[in-house]
Protein backbone atom coordinates (compact mmCIF):
# COMPACT_ATOMS: atom_id res chain seq x y z
CA UNK A 1 0.00 0.00 0.00
CA UNK A 2 1.39 3.43 -0.91
CA UNK A 3 2.14 5.87 1.85
CA UNK A 4 -0.75 8.13 2.80
CA UNK A 5 0.39 11.77 2.78
CA UNK A 6 -2.99 13.37 3.42
CA UNK A 7 -3.67 13.93 7.10
CA UNK A 8 -5.97 15.72 9.49
CA UNK A 9 -5.93 16.48 13.20
CA UNK A 10 -7.45 18.86 15.71
CA UNK A 11 -4.38 21.06 15.32
CA UNK A 12 -4.94 21.30 11.56
CA UNK A 13 -8.65 21.94 12.07
CA UNK A 14 -7.88 24.79 14.49
CA UNK A 15 -5.39 26.27 12.02
CA UNK A 16 -8.16 26.34 9.41
CA UNK A 17 -10.96 27.57 11.65
CA UNK A 18 -10.60 28.87 15.22
CA UNK A 19 -13.04 28.11 18.03
CA UNK A 20 -16.25 30.12 18.16
CA UNK A 21 -15.52 33.59 19.50
CA UNK A 22 -11.87 33.53 18.42
CA UNK A 23 -12.42 34.31 14.75
CA UNK A 24 -10.82 37.75 14.89
CA UNK A 25 -7.59 36.17 16.11
CA UNK A 26 -7.35 33.73 13.21
CA UNK A 27 -4.54 34.08 10.65
CA UNK A 28 -4.10 31.51 7.90
CA UNK A 29 -0.48 32.53 7.41
CA UNK A 30 0.29 30.77 10.70
CA UNK A 31 -0.72 27.50 8.99
CA UNK A 32 1.55 28.41 6.10
CA UNK A 33 4.57 28.87 8.33
CA UNK A 34 3.82 25.80 10.48
CA UNK A 35 3.01 23.40 7.66
CA UNK A 36 4.38 24.68 4.34
CA UNK A 37 7.61 26.34 5.48
CA UNK A 38 8.42 24.21 8.53
CA UNK A 39 11.77 22.98 7.14
CA UNK A 40 13.21 26.45 6.61
CA UNK A 41 15.94 27.06 9.25
CA UNK A 42 14.31 30.12 10.82
CA UNK A 43 10.85 28.57 10.90
CA UNK A 44 12.15 25.22 12.15
CA UNK A 45 14.01 26.95 15.00
CA UNK A 46 10.84 28.76 16.07
CA UNK A 47 8.77 25.58 15.91
CA UNK A 48 11.26 23.82 18.17
CA UNK A 49 10.92 26.47 20.88
CA UNK A 50 8.22 26.06 23.50
CA UNK A 51 6.69 29.28 24.76
CA UNK A 52 5.63 29.68 28.38
CA UNK A 53 2.05 28.36 27.97
CA UNK A 54 3.36 25.34 26.03
CA UNK A 55 6.00 24.55 28.67
CA UNK A 56 3.43 24.81 31.44
CA UNK A 57 1.08 22.47 29.58
CA UNK A 58 3.77 19.89 28.81
CA UNK A 59 5.17 19.88 32.35
CA UNK A 60 1.71 19.75 33.93
CA UNK A 61 0.88 16.66 31.87
CA UNK A 62 4.22 15.07 32.81
CA UNK A 63 3.52 15.88 36.44
CA UNK A 64 0.19 14.05 36.40
CA UNK A 65 1.89 11.11 34.68
CA UNK A 66 4.63 10.94 37.32
CA UNK A 67 2.14 11.14 40.19
CA UNK A 68 0.60 7.91 38.91
CA UNK A 69 3.75 5.91 38.19
CA UNK A 70 4.13 5.02 41.87
CA UNK A 71 0.99 3.98 43.73
CA UNK A 72 2.25 5.69 46.88
CA UNK A 73 3.52 8.93 45.34
CA UNK A 74 0.33 10.91 45.91
CA UNK A 75 0.46 10.05 49.63
CA UNK A 76 4.01 11.24 50.19
CA UNK A 77 4.49 14.50 52.06
CA UNK A 78 7.31 15.41 49.70
CA UNK A 79 5.48 14.28 46.54
CA UNK A 80 5.44 17.72 44.92
CA UNK A 81 9.17 18.16 45.51
CA UNK A 82 9.91 14.68 44.15
CA UNK A 83 7.85 15.21 40.99
CA UNK A 84 9.37 18.68 40.50
CA UNK A 85 12.80 17.05 40.72
CA UNK A 86 11.87 14.43 38.12
CA UNK A 87 10.63 17.22 35.84
CA UNK A 88 13.87 19.18 36.41
CA UNK A 89 11.62 22.12 37.13
CA UNK A 90 14.49 24.17 38.55
CA UNK A 91 15.84 24.52 35.01
CA UNK A 92 12.72 26.27 33.76
CA UNK A 93 11.86 29.97 33.65
CA UNK A 94 10.63 31.43 36.94
CA UNK A 95 7.05 31.87 35.69
CA UNK A 96 6.95 28.27 34.46
CA UNK A 97 8.31 26.99 37.77
CA UNK A 98 5.76 28.98 39.77
CA UNK A 99 2.76 27.91 37.71
CA UNK A 100 3.73 24.24 37.51
CA UNK A 101 4.44 24.03 41.25
CA UNK A 102 0.95 25.38 41.94
CA UNK A 103 -0.49 22.81 39.53
CA UNK A 104 1.40 19.97 41.23
CA UNK A 105 0.21 21.09 44.68
CA UNK A 106 -3.35 21.44 43.44
CA UNK A 107 -3.29 18.02 41.80
CA UNK A 108 -1.95 16.29 44.91
CA UNK A 109 -4.76 17.82 46.95
CA UNK A 110 -7.37 16.89 44.34
CA UNK A 111 -6.08 13.96 42.22
CA UNK A 112 -8.97 13.39 39.86
CA UNK A 113 -7.45 10.14 38.53
CA UNK A 114 -7.08 8.61 41.98
CA UNK A 115 -8.60 5.11 42.09
CA UNK A 116 -9.78 5.48 38.49
CA UNK A 117 -9.47 2.60 36.04
CA UNK A 118 -6.83 4.10 33.73
CA UNK A 119 -6.15 2.28 30.48
CA UNK A 120 -3.97 5.02 28.95
CA UNK A 121 -2.14 7.98 30.46
CA UNK A 122 0.11 10.00 28.21
CA UNK A 123 3.35 11.55 29.44
CA UNK A 124 2.77 14.42 27.03
CA UNK A 125 6.03 14.34 25.09
CA UNK A 126 5.66 11.12 23.10
CA UNK A 127 5.42 12.89 19.76
CA UNK A 128 2.92 12.01 17.07
CA UNK A 129 0.49 9.23 17.97
CA UNK A 130 -0.08 6.31 15.65
CA UNK A 131 -2.36 7.53 12.84
CA UNK A 132 -5.85 6.21 12.31
CA UNK A 133 -6.48 5.47 8.64
CA UNK A 134 -9.84 6.84 7.58
CA UNK A 135 -11.36 6.22 4.17
CA UNK A 136 -13.95 8.79 3.26
CA UNK A 137 -15.45 7.44 0.06
CA UNK A 138 -12.45 6.87 -2.21
CA UNK A 139 -10.34 9.36 -0.28
CA UNK A 140 -7.99 7.92 2.39
CA UNK A 141 -6.25 10.10 4.97
CA UNK A 142 -4.43 9.69 8.27
CA UNK A 143 -6.16 11.06 11.34
CA UNK A 144 -3.95 11.97 14.31
CA UNK A 145 -5.51 12.25 17.76
CA UNK A 146 -3.15 12.79 20.72
CA UNK A 147 -5.18 11.65 23.71
CA UNK A 148 -4.05 12.58 27.24
CA UNK A 149 -5.95 10.00 29.24
CA UNK A 150 -8.48 7.21 28.75
CA UNK A 151 -10.48 5.80 31.66
CA UNK A 152 -13.08 3.10 32.01
CA UNK A 153 -16.00 4.25 34.11
CA UNK A 154 -17.58 1.75 36.56
CA UNK A 155 -20.49 1.04 34.19
CA UNK A 156 -18.06 0.35 31.33
CA UNK A 157 -18.17 3.65 29.45
CA UNK A 158 -14.91 4.77 27.86
CA UNK A 159 -13.99 8.22 29.15
CA UNK A 160 -11.47 10.33 27.23
CA UNK A 161 -10.09 13.06 29.46
CA UNK A 162 -8.11 15.99 28.06
CA UNK A 163 -6.00 18.13 30.40
CA UNK A 164 -5.77 21.87 29.91
CA UNK A 165 -3.85 24.75 31.47
CA UNK A 166 -4.16 28.50 31.08
CA UNK A 167 -7.35 30.50 30.54
CA UNK A 168 -8.58 29.21 27.17
CA UNK A 169 -12.14 27.97 26.93
CA UNK A 170 -12.77 24.34 26.09
CA UNK A 171 -13.36 23.66 22.38
CA UNK A 172 -16.09 21.05 21.97
CA UNK A 173 -14.82 20.24 18.47
CA UNK A 174 -11.74 18.69 20.07
CA UNK A 175 -13.95 16.42 22.19
CA UNK A 176 -15.87 15.31 19.10
CA UNK A 177 -12.62 14.45 17.34
CA UNK A 178 -11.52 12.37 20.33
CA UNK A 179 -14.84 10.56 20.14
CA UNK A 180 -14.33 10.01 16.41
CA UNK A 181 -10.93 8.46 17.22
CA UNK A 182 -12.55 6.28 19.88
CA UNK A 183 -15.11 5.03 17.36
CA UNK A 184 -12.20 3.58 15.37
CA UNK A 185 -9.97 2.47 18.25
CA UNK A 186 -12.75 1.05 20.45
CA UNK A 187 -15.65 0.46 18.03
CA UNK A 188 -17.71 -1.67 20.40
CA UNK A 189 -17.57 0.70 23.34
CA UNK A 190 -19.76 3.63 24.36
CA UNK A 191 -17.57 6.70 24.85
CA UNK A 192 -17.68 10.17 26.36
CA UNK A 193 -15.08 12.94 26.50
CA UNK A 194 -14.41 15.78 28.89
CA UNK A 195 -11.87 18.48 29.69
CA UNK A 196 -10.18 19.31 32.98
CA UNK A 197 -8.09 22.40 33.59
CA UNK A 198 -5.21 21.47 35.88
CA UNK A 199 -4.53 25.12 36.65
CA UNK A 200 -7.93 26.38 37.76
CA UNK A 201 -9.80 23.14 38.51
CA UNK A 202 -12.52 23.85 35.96
CA UNK A 203 -14.08 20.72 34.44
CA UNK A 204 -16.42 20.39 31.50
CA UNK A 205 -19.56 18.32 31.47
CA UNK A 206 -19.23 14.89 29.83
CA UNK A 207 -19.62 15.22 26.06
CA UNK A 208 -21.11 12.50 23.89
CA UNK A 209 -21.76 12.37 20.15
CA UNK A 210 -24.28 10.77 17.85
CA UNK A 211 -23.28 8.74 14.81
CA UNK A 212 -24.40 11.65 12.60
CA UNK A 213 -22.22 14.12 14.52
CA UNK A 214 -19.17 11.91 14.14
CA UNK A 215 -19.92 11.46 10.45
CA UNK A 216 -20.14 15.25 10.01
CA UNK A 217 -16.74 15.73 11.65
CA UNK A 218 -15.25 12.97 9.53
CA UNK A 219 -16.49 14.76 6.41
CA UNK A 220 -15.02 18.05 7.66
CA UNK A 221 -11.66 16.38 8.34
CA UNK A 222 -11.62 14.89 4.84
CA UNK A 223 -12.33 18.31 3.34
CA UNK A 224 -9.57 20.10 5.26
CA UNK A 225 -7.11 17.28 4.53
CA UNK A 226 -7.82 17.70 0.80
CA UNK A 227 -7.68 21.49 0.89
CA UNK A 228 -4.48 21.48 2.94
CA UNK A 229 -2.71 19.16 0.50
CA UNK A 230 -3.87 21.32 -2.39
CA UNK A 231 -2.49 24.43 -0.66
CA UNK A 232 0.84 22.67 -0.06
CA UNK A 233 0.96 21.59 -3.71
CA UNK A 234 0.29 25.15 -4.88
CA UNK A 235 3.03 26.48 -2.61
CA UNK A 236 5.55 23.89 -3.81
CA UNK A 237 4.75 24.83 -7.41
CA UNK A 238 5.11 28.56 -6.79
CA UNK A 239 6.46 29.71 -3.44
CA UNK A 240 6.00 33.34 -4.50
CA UNK A 241 2.26 32.83 -3.99
CA UNK A 242 2.70 32.21 -0.25
CA UNK A 243 0.72 35.28 0.84
CA UNK A 244 -2.22 34.50 -1.44
CA UNK A 245 -2.35 30.81 -0.49
CA UNK A 246 -1.98 31.55 3.23
CA UNK A 247 -3.33 35.11 3.61
CA UNK A 248 -2.26 37.12 6.67
CA UNK A 249 -4.64 38.67 9.19
CA UNK A 250 -2.49 41.04 11.23
CA UNK A 251 -3.84 42.33 14.49
CA UNK A 252 -3.80 41.83 18.24
CA UNK A 253 -3.01 38.11 17.94
CA UNK A 254 0.35 38.90 16.29
CA UNK A 255 1.71 39.48 19.80
CA UNK A 256 1.13 35.80 20.60
CA UNK A 257 2.12 34.31 17.25
CA UNK A 258 5.33 32.24 17.32
CA UNK A 259 6.24 33.56 13.87
CA UNK A 260 5.92 37.29 14.58
CA UNK A 261 9.71 37.77 14.48
CA UNK A 262 9.92 36.62 10.85
CA UNK A 263 6.51 37.66 9.49
CA UNK A 264 6.59 40.92 7.54
CA UNK A 265 2.89 41.44 8.23
CA UNK A 266 3.26 41.22 12.01
CA UNK A 267 2.16 44.26 13.98
CA UNK A 268 3.34 45.06 17.50
CA UNK A 269 0.40 47.27 18.39
CA UNK A 270 -3.14 47.68 17.20
CA UNK A 271 -4.84 50.99 17.56
CA UNK A 272 -7.91 50.95 19.74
Amino acid sequence: MSKIWQFASYNLLSLFSPPVGQERHHCDMKRGFAKARKKEPQVKALLEQDNTPQRVGILAQKGVYEFHQDSMMLYRRDAVEKVAEILQLNQELAEVQQRVLLILKSYQSKPILLEKSIIKLSRGDEGFPEPILIKHGNYPFNFYAAIDCILIEPEGTLHILDFKTGKSDFDRRQAYLYLLAASYLYPQQKAIASFYNLENGKQSEPISATVDTLKAFQIELALIAKRHQEDLRRYRNNSADFTSIFPPHPGFSCSYCPFNSICKFSVSEVAA
